[in-house]
């Protein structure tokens, strides 16, 4: 087998490997050749052919991963107006025509981001909007991405009849995934290498990205440009499934020109919305709804028989699933389809369960991919839209205990893409001053450190992806100093293929 320029060699010397599984950490260097891990001992000779990255001190763990992240979209969020937090409709407008001003002369479209409706007395109009911003368009996000409200312009630009309100769910979806054709908001290669950057600095080596248009495409072609620090698995989404089943890519497989790092991903379903648009399908109404209200309990985006139709297709051209399902009720049909189907994948989110299907993802084999960091944005509503049933959101520890596989992500833009964040949030479940919110399931940080390196460990024959740290990440205080120390996690370096990515100065 030849050896392929994205790989690299190098000695990692000097630092303590961390048990990923039980123990402590135990001094020893990492040989890693070609890409892969040749060698794990005490005192490695150098060779005259390899990098040598000195580790004195540090802790070494495996190669980081993010199982959910909207790339493209989170490398544009970097440069999108901030109006979370916003209190209503007037808040949110008020800061659209103050960062308007501030680029008097820019024609370029305006992309907001971040508010969150829920708690809102009413939903914001067309016309409010189209009173700050003129004729420039102007696309306003919310936090959990569930829904997009749109001035005038931008409603024109897309080829959409004239409205009153925002657009949701999938009406809402098809927009998203063509932001790129408003005139100024596609990132510049100057700033997707910057993200990239910025995701090495944190110890990543690899994410799923579940971009809305054609990631399959989009990763061979950065790798073709020099992209070197990532190792990516990209999703595709129904309306692209017969494209990637024509192409006999399978999950797993090296994309063409991705030379190793950029490999096929899962099929994405969006089987429900999400809380805060009250749109997550649910077994019971929500707490807040109004009585009779045919939505009350939300609803599905596809029908059981739709999704489980999907997956049969995705599972006999080779690929896995990941089905969004936020409500207890989307969970539990997610989880049939898999069933009936014999399809291999996850549920992503899986934030709202019953009991009684905690047990069912272990038996199916289906992977439960958490964004433990929704939960500091998700606290305060949840204990008032679903204020009966907060004790089953986010049950990390009961999924760990019944055998399941945890992978952990950020859900970027909709969290930050900072793994640490994700494994403190996974330890604490509280991002302020408050006790944990049912700390029950907590994981403690070896957990979380175990469901953040996609399987991975430092081992002989396993990739050559690893982290270099300059605090020990199973250290554990009281939840509010682990958190805090994981928050604050030095990394030295990032090594992903054999390739040092990140060194800090």
């Amino acid at each position: 087998m030849g050896v392929s320029a994205v790989s690299g060699s190098v000695l990692v010397r000097g630092g303590r490997v961390v048990g990923v599984d039980e123990g402590g950490s135990v001094p020893a260097d990492v040989r890693i050749r070609d890409g892969v891990i040749v060698e794990v001992g005490p005192a490695l000779a150098a060779s005259v052919d390899e990098a040598v990255l000195d580790a004195a001190g540090s802790f070494l763990v495996p190669g980081l991963w993010d199982a959910h992240v909207h790339f493209l979209q989170w490398v544009r969020s970097t440069t999108w107006v901030d109006v979370a937090g916003t209190a209503g409709p007037e808040e949110v407008c008020a800061r659209v025509a103050a960062a308007l001003a501030d680029r008097a002369g820019d024609d370029r479209a305006m992309v907001a981001f971040g508010y969150r409706s829920a708690p809102w007395p009413r939903v914001g109009t067309v016309a409010e909007l189209d009173a700050v911003t003129g004729g420039r368009p102007v696309v306003v996000i919310a936090g959990d991405a569930h829904n997009g409200w749109l001035n005038s312009a931008a409603l024109a630009h897309f080829g959409l009849e004239p409205r009153t309100d925002p657009l949701a769910e999938n009406e809402w979806f098809a927009i998203f995934g063509a932001l790129a054709t408003l005139p100024g908001v596609e990132p510049t290669e100057a700033e997707v290498d910057a993200a990239i950057a910025r995701l090495s600095a944190r110890g990543l080596v690899g994410l799923v990205d579940l971009e809305f248009d054609a990631a399959f495409r989009a990763w061979p072609a950065l790798v073709a440009r020099g992209q070197r620090a990532l190792r990516v698995r990209a999703g595709v989404y129904p309306h692209q499934l017969d494209e990637v089943l024509a192409a006999g890519f399978r999950t797993g497989e090296g994309l063409p020109g991705g030379e190793g790092l950029a490999t096929m991903g899962p099929l994405k379903v969006i089987a429900d919305g999400s809380m805060g648009t009250r749109t997550a399908w649910c077994c019971d109404p929500y707490t807040d709804g109004s009585p009779g209200d045919d939505r009350a309990a939300g609803a599905p985006n596809v029908t059981a028989s739709e999704l489980a139709d999907l997956l049969g297709r995705a599972h006999a051209g080779g690929l896995h699933a990941a089905v969004h399902a936020i409500g207890d009720r989307a969970n539990a049909v997610a989880l049939d389809a898999f069933e009936a189907t014999g399809a291999s994948g996850s549920v992503e989110h899986a934030q709202l369960l019953r009991r009684e299907d905690i047990a069912r993802f272990a038996a199916l084999g289906v992977t439960a991919s958490m964004q433990p960091h929704h939960l500091v944005a998700d606290r305060d509503t949840a204990e008032r839209v679903w204020a009966d049933r907060t004790d089953r959101l986010y049950l990390a520890r009961s999924l760990i205990d019944a055998g399941a596989t945890l992978a952990l992500g950020s859900d970027a833009p909709v969290s930050p893409p900072d793994p640490w964040l994700t494994m403190a949030t996974a330890v604490h479940r509280s991002g302020d001053d408050r006790p944990g919110w049912h700390p029950a399931e907590s994981l403690t940080p070896r957990e979380a450190l175990a469901a953040s390196v996609d399987g991975r460990r430092l081992r002989v024959g396993d990739r050559g992806d690893l982290v270099v740290l300059g605090a020990d990440p199973l250290w554990e205080g009281d939840p509010a100093a682990t958190h805090a120390h994981l928050l604050a996690m030095p990394v030295r370096a990032t090594v992903c293929a054999g390739r040092i990515t990140h060194r800090a100065g």
